[in-house]
């Protein structure tokens, strides 16, 4: 797989995923009947470890750094 998620996209995918992820459980948040939707957060944990998100790949994005040679 070609890692197109630079180093700023995964942090923020991390933070993102991890806040979602609390709503889910629910860690500091109101327990609602939508907690589930937090779930979604392991989506962009996943895209941040791996390093390269499909949809990126799909619309021939990346935000990766470009090795300059």
């Amino acid at each position: 797989m070609v890692r197109n998620v630079g180093t700023i996209d995964r942090a923020l995918r991390v933070m993102v995923g991890l806040v979602l992820i609390a709503y889910a459980i629910p860690l500091g948040f109101s327990q609602t009947g939508w907690n589930w939707v937090g779930w979604i957060g392991v989506v962009p944990l996943l895209t941040a470890f791996l390093g390269t998100c499909p949809a990126y790949s799909i619309l021939g994005v990346s935000t990766c750094e470009r090795k300059s040679g």
